[in-house]
């Protein structure tokens, strides 16, 4: 009873096996001869076009064999020559829609264009029979044909036709821009039809399709040019938008291309919006850190590949990226604001001198539009959270305001970077970093008036007393003392306050050896008296009156004492600092001239 059931079982898949193995030997026969008849003398272009084709596309279509069918065409495809293909392909090609559903059209037709494509690459001659035989018109209303014929033809199919046909008309016509939006515009219209990309091979299709352009011309600029471009892109996932916006960044930080007019930066932020703000409604914390802060960062990079020599179309792209990345969500902005500042005060650096009217007309883009632009966005940085990175970003752009000789402005954002330090900035360390950068930018102010200046080195001396550590305010109060003396500014030489930063720092440092000697039972390092030497030195020699021999001796005279001292605990840096300071006092004297006598009343 086994046996007969196993026999049963076996009967139909022999007899299916003996029906494939005839199918095949029967085309195996068929494409020999098919391939017999293509070395045939006499069968010349004539022939093949209006005997040999026509006969034998009538029997493929009639034999209803899907199987027979595909391997039939495929054999036409492959044994008979390129030039006769371009010539019928018109004939060819009307087979293609007469096929059994179920043969795989798509690479046949596939086939068919690669070969074409490669007789276009190895005969560059023959690319004006191509234009005269309409290849891609043909192409094209074949490939719509099929797919409208197959209507149960899975989206990646219909894709890949798509994909087939962009990569020859690439190959083929790359001038023809024309064509190429044919073809995405095409694919719109079938990706119109799902609401959305279920498929990921689909998806895949749909990513080679659109990053075919940007192998092709590499130079993004002529891609933005394509209507359909951004159409294909819409029913991407969130997740593949993104994948194709880093792509897109990709090719242009290869080629090293700069995108040059609002129009075209607007169309780019458009395409890598899935990098620019969130799409489907996906927090910014759930993404991954990592890669959160690499996309940002790649788009970072791509502000500064937008570029115009003309400072208004300059301006416009400012304005495009601002109103993009605004939209971005503030964890976007620490990464996206710094380059746009960047970008826009090298466009105040081109305008130096401009002040917004030349011969009685308004000027679209001066310094003082772009400082209010910055401003603005600066502001919307400092509410992210992220005022230590506002702040530096405000200093920057006084120092520009300072060299457009713009005072109100430099002053405004001195006092944007004042209100920051004073309500935002409470982590002690990043205060020490803050009011160090504020110093450092104020020294280097030229702009200012008495009255200006007076007010924002009083406000920085207050700050730098008010520190929470002891050695901290020290450094940052004998750091003032620069604000009142600046070399290249004759009106700024005030030997009195520079004494009065240098004694505070020096009380401040005395205060800080007795809190160490109370809390540790020993003093600390003497360190902060040997720089605060340094700085006596300093203007000594910078020829400020108020710093005398006597000054510095006593002061050198104190360091001795206090590392002397059996409270004092031993520390090697603060000797080998204190030893190369009076070895270079030594150097001085011994020198002669001006300088030597200057230093002769100093004994170490």
């Amino acid at each position: 009873m086994a046996s007969v059931h196993l026999h049963g079982r076996k009967g139909p898949v022999r007899l299916k096996e003996k029906l494939e193995k005839e199918r095949s030997e029967l085309r195996d026969l068929v494409g020999k001869n098919l391939h017999v008849l293509s070395q045939i003398e006499g069968v010349d272009l004539e022939m093949y076009k209006d005997v040999v084709l026509p006969r034998v596309l009538e029997q493929v279509v009639n034999c209803k064999d899907e199987i027979a069918q595909y391997y039939l065409m495929d054999c036409i495809i492959q044994v008979f020559p390129d030039e006769y293909h371009l010539q019928t392909l018109e004939t060819l090609l009307g087979a293609c829609p007469q096929l059994q559903p179920a043969v795989d059209v798509k690479t046949v037709l596939s086939r068919l264009m690669e070969r074409l494509s490669n007789y276009a690459d190895s005969s560059p001659e023959v690319l004006p029979d191509f234009l005269q035989v309409e290849a891609f018109a043909k192409l094209s209303s074949a490939i719509g044909k099929v797919i409208d014929a197959q209507t149960d033809m899975p989206v990646v199919g219909a894709i890949s036709l798509y994909v087939s046909l962009l990569t020859f008309t690439l190959r083929v016509h790359p001038d023809r821009l024309d064509y190429v939006d044919q073809v995405l515009g095409a694919c719109v219209r079938k990706l119109s039809s799902k609401a959305k990309l279920e498929d990921s091979k689909a998806t895949k299709q749909v990513v080679a399709l659109l990053s075919a352009p940007l192998e092709k011309y590499t130079d993004i600029v002529t891609v933005l040019t394509l209507s359909n471009y951004p159409r294909v892109m819409d029913p991407l996932d969130a997740g593949t938008n993104k994948i194709m916006a880093k792509i897109i960044i990709e090719s242009i930080m290869k080629n090293d291309t700069c995108v040059s007019t609002a129009d075209k930066v607007e169309v780019l932020f458009e395409l890598i919006k899935g990098l620019i703000k969130d799409l489907d409604g996906t927090a910014t914390d759930e993404l991954d850190e990592e890669d959160f802060k690499e996309e940002q960062n790649s788009v970072a990079r791509l502000i500064h590949m937008l570029y115009n020599d003309e400072p208004e179309e300059m301006l416009k792209i400012i304005c495009t990226v601002r109103k993009h990345i605004m939209a971005g969500g503030p964890k976007r902005l620490t990464f996206t604001v710094p380059p746009l500042v960047f970008s826009a005060l090298k466009l105040v650096r081109r305008l130096q001198g401009q002040d917004g009217d030349m011969a009685g007309e308004e000027v679209p883009a001066t310094p003082k539009k772009i400082f209010q632009l910055m401003n603005e966005t600066i502001e919307a940085l400092s509410s992210v959270p992220s005022s230590e990175l506002a702040l530096r970003l405000y200093l920057q752009c006084a120092e520009a305001a300072n060299d457009c000789d713009l005072e109100p402005i430099a002053y405004e954002f001195f006092t944007q970077a004042f209100v920051l330090y004073e309500e935002e900035v409470a982590d002690s360390k990043a205060q020490v970093t803050a009011i160090h950068l504020i110093i450092g930018t104020l020294q280097k102010m030229t702009v200012f008036g008495v009255e200006n200046r007076d007010t924002l080195t009083h406000k920085a001396t207050g700050y730098s007393a008010k520190l929470l550590k002891k050695h901290d305010q020290c450094r940052a109060v004998y750091a003032c003392s620069h604000l009142f003396w600046v070399d290249d500014q004759d009106g700024i030489k005030d030997g009195e306050r520079v004494l009065l930063c240098l004694k505070r720092s020096l009380r401040i440092a005395n205060a800080a050896q007795q809190q160490a000697n109370v809390t540790r039972g020993s003093s600390g390092p003497v360190t902060l008296f040997v720089e605060i030497l340094n700085k006596y030195l300093y203007f000594f020699e910078k020829g400020n009156p108020q710093i005398t021999p006597g000054a510095i001796q006593s002061l050198i005279e104190l360091i001795k004492t206090e590392m002397q001292s059996d409270a004092t605990t031993p520390d090697s840096a603060s000797d080998a600092f204190f030893t190369s300071t009076l070895r270079y006092v030594q150097f001085q004297r011994q020198k002669g001239g001006l300088m030597g006598e200057k230093y002769n009343p100093i004994k170490v």
